[in-house]
């Protein structure tokens, strides 16, 4: 599966959507993904994860690891893969945290899933409460990056698909400035323009 063929994807299930968006980092841009539109299917889930199990299956991955709640589906479809156990994080009193029980083995190899990294803001505070609980994190994958390969998140990095979407400050946002109603993703509400 190549990058053309997951954006292709996206655009069939109706999950490359346009407009004045406010991202899950709080950041504005004109795109939008909606992965659980694609993600809703089982057969589409099982590729993209078989496809992103196959890019890390040389490195004896014990542990797959996804931020509640956008990762959690992609996540379990590359742990299934793999072969590995699979857990998720989520925010608690605005901090990312390991609830449910979920706990990590000392140094266990994991791996962490996300399903679009924009700053890899997410991936980056599953990470940090992931290592506080002992894993050894080997590396990070998405089915698709926005950020066009900029986004760092301490480890390697893997995207199936890479695009380069601009994503701005509200103050920076011209869609604001023209007074387009913003939109968050998933609640499908318009907010006030900023």
């Amino acid at each position: 599966m190549d990058s053309q063929q997951v954006i292709e994807k996206f655009k069939a299930r109706g999950a490359l959507l346009e407009g004045h968006f406010l991202l899950t980092s709080g950041l504005h841009s004109s795109v939008y993904l909606q992965c659980a539109q694609v993600l809703q299917y089982p057969e589409d889930a099982a590729a993209f994860g078989t496809e992103l199990a196959r890019r890390f299956a040389d490195r004896s991955i014990r542990l797959v690891a996804s931020p509640a709640i956008g990762g959690i589906v992609i996540g379990h479809e590359v742990a299934r893969a793999l072969g590995a156990r699979f857990i998720w994080t989520e925010r608690q009193d605005g901090n990312m945290t390991l609830r449910r029980g979920f706990s990590v083995l000392p140094n266990e190899p994991t791996l962490v899933i996300e399903d679009v990294i924009t700053t890899g803001g997410s991936t980056i505070e599953t990470i940090r409460t992931l290592r506080e609980n002992g894993a050894n994190i080997i590396a990070a994958g998405s089915i698709i990056d926005r950020s066009g390969g900029r986004a760092t998140v301490g480890v390697e990095r893997i995207s199936l698909a890479t695009l380069s979407v601009p994503a701005v400050d509200a103050s920076e946002c011209y869609a604001c400035k023209r007074g387009q109603p913003l939109v968050k993703p998933g609640s499908r509400k318009n907010l006030a323009a900023n």
